[in-house]
């Protein structure tokens, strides 16, 4: 019966006569009245429940996107905003985006808040990480002689930004190479304290490692930094709604993501956290009336931007709550649990991502012995329109295999038989 209602719904939506938001009222209606019954749940009716987010998605019917990890796609329902809200612009744009649009802006820090875990007051919204966490390294005060904590296996823009404070400002870098995968949270937390000195002022951590998904423990990194009196910067580009926790969880300072990753909110939103007492010090990117204000709003003088992009990132929540947090993080744990234990049957297979719930979510890589990263990516997407990359840095070797929310055991199923396929050439 629950079975029935929901391709009921979902055939209605498809001619037009209910959104996508009333099949997600529905299931949510039908399944997840209570905890308890949806702990109850059989796996079939729990399928059908991501049978009808997958349906929210433009799903592309021709390939297979396992590279959720760069950009994810937003579902319909944001897709729609973004449009409705382009247009309206269109209209009259300076009458509806500094009249009306700009008005939205504090409801969606509000809400932004609520599922951030911080206060409304130490949250400002950018383009993309890249943006946040660059207004961090060029906005902080050091001097000549400041050491940074940071590792080889972090994002490029960001040992980018931090190379020119090092040749612009004479600072010094202290790095770590890892070996990853690391399942050992103390071996992680003491590489880093191994570098911290009493010229340490800042350590850069990378959250959830973009190449391979490796997850650090942020939280205890930076209560050692704190002991030292050392500040935490954080880049949460791959962690932010895709690992369950609070901002105010991790003791950092400042923390930078992307939204259009896995929020799936609009391509070209991101998010900036400063910690309330460090804002006045923090110099904005780009220039404010009073740089030194201890107002979060001087980081978003950004001139003329999509109000659009920024105000669809509303709907982007309301589907995150939707789904819950902890519920999407299981799900995604699952998908790649499920296509990583296939594969390692096989003794040509290596999975180089940590395996455990609490040191990955989503990610993982995957290399086959004899054949280079290139040759793999290529194989699978010719074998089944596979779409993934290849990654080649740090000691990271392998093909980075991304699901999202969206994903089928469907579709993980031709990613194992591609896999395999090749192992056995």
């Amino acid at each position: 019966m629950h079975r029935r209602k929901i391709f009921k719904y979902i055939g209605a939506s498809a001619i037009g006569i209910a959104g996508q938001a009333s099949i997600l009222n529905a299931m949510e209606k039908n399944y997840l009245n209570s905890r308890e019954h949806f702990n109850s749940l059989q796996t079939l009716v729990d399928e059908d429940f991501w049978l009808g987010i997958r349906s929210a998605y433009s799903v592309s019917p021709s390939i297979v996107n396992l590279n959720n990890g760069g950009v994810a796609p937003s579902p319909r329902v944001v897709q729609e905003a973004l449009d409705y809200y382009n247009r309206m612009c269109n209209e009259g744009p300076s009458y509806y985006m500094w009249r009306i649009l700009d008005q939205g802006r504090e409801p969606l820090r509000k809400n932004m808040s609520e599922i951030a875990g911080c206060d409304l007051e130490e949250i400002a919204f950018n383009r993309n990480s890249s943006e946040a966490l660059e207004t961090i390294i060029f906005g902080l005060r050091l001097s000549k002689g400041d050491e940074i904590v940071l590792s080889k296996q972090d994002y490029p823009n960001m040992i980018n930004a931090w190379k020119q404070r090092e040749k612009r400002d004479g600072l010094v870098l202290k790095w770590i190479n890892f070996e990853f995968p690391i399942e050992d949270k103390n071996k992680i937390v003491d590489a880093f304290v191994e570098k911290f000195s009493e010229r340490t002022k800042i350590v850069h951590i990378t959250h959830v490692i973009n190449w391979n998904g490796q997850l650090l423990p942020a939280k205890e990194i930076a209560e050692e930094a704190k002991k030292r009196g050392i500040e935490v910067l954080v880049d949460a580009a791959h962690s932010f709604a895709h690992i369950p926790y609070k901002i105010s969880d991790l003791n950092c300072d400042y923390l930078g993501t992307s939204l259009h990753k896995w929020l799936s909110a609009p391509i070209g939103s991101g998010l900036l956290y400063v910690k309330k007492d460090k804002i006045k010090n923090l110099y904005p990117l780009l220039a404010s009336a009073d740089p030194e204000s201890s107002d979060i709003r001087k980081f978003e003088n950004l001139g003329t931007r999509s109000f659009a992009i920024e105000q669809a990132i509303a709907h982007s929540i309301d589907f995150y709550r939707i789904i819950g947090s902890q519920r999407k993080f299981d799900r995604l744990f699952q998908l790649k649990k499920y296509w990583t234990e296939e594969v390692l049957k096989h003794p040509k297979i290596k999975i180089i991502s940590p395996l455990s719930i609490n040191y990955s979510g989503a990610i993982a890589d995957v290399a086959i012995d004899g054949k280079k990263t290139a040759e793999v990516v290529d194989f699978i997407f010719t074998d089944n329109k596979i779409h993934a990359v290849g990654i080649d840095w740090e000691n990271i070797h392998g093909v980075r295999i991304t699901p999202n929310v969206y994903t089928s055991f469907n579709d993980l199923d031709k990613l194992i038989e591609s896999l395999l396929k090749l192992a056995n050439k």
